[in-house]
């Protein structure tokens, strides 16, 4: 089950980011650090009601983040459809023991249909230059690579922007 996500349950929410963060580091990815995802991220996500997590037998599994609002750092980019009518995913995450089940996948279809649903004309995110994994998995989703953007706090690396128009 695929849920808004409450104040209350951030905790478990950055034990599953921290956990995630830990096994990208066993990996080499320099991904998420201590500056990335935080509590206020997620916090300022709930209270805009943007933040989902994926539910079984009562234990949060992963998290989405689905916004409307852009970020500074996207500005740059020539998005594929213009500015103004997008959602854009953000901390998508899922429990390392429960990786490779199809959540993530289910995660995306959420996002996607809810976009549609919302008559949105694209969803855009971004993803780290140095995850192969995580490109594969969107770019096998239909995403399409844009350019960069970089966030120093987490890394001197780029981050990949992507866009699939719906």
């Amino acid at each position: 089950m695929i849920r808004p996500a409450k104040i209350s349950e951030i905790p478990d929410i950055l034990s599953i980011t921290r956990a995630c963060a830990q096994k990208m580091e066993q990996n080499g990815i320099h991904q998420w650090n201590e500056h990335y995802p935080s509590e206020a991220a997620f916090i300022n996500d709930v209270e805009r009601e943007e933040l989902y997590v994926i539910v079984e037998n009562g234990s949060i599994l992963g998290t989405i983040v689905v916004s409307t609002f852009m970020d500074d750092e996207y500005r740059p980019i020539q998005w594929l459809t213009p500015n103004g009518n997008s959602t854009y995913i953000h901390r998508l995450s899922v429990h390392p023991d429960h990786q490779g089940k199809g959540l993530a996948q289910q995660l995306m279809d959420f996002a996607e249909t809810y976009s549609k649903n919302r008559q949105f004309v694209s969803v855009r995110l971004d993803t780290f230059s140095q995850n192969k994994r995580n490109q594969r998995f969107y770019e096998q989703r239909g995403y399409q690579k844009l350019g960069d953007i970089f966030f120093p706090k987490q890394s001197f690396h780029p981050f990949h922007c992507y866009e699939l128009v719906l």
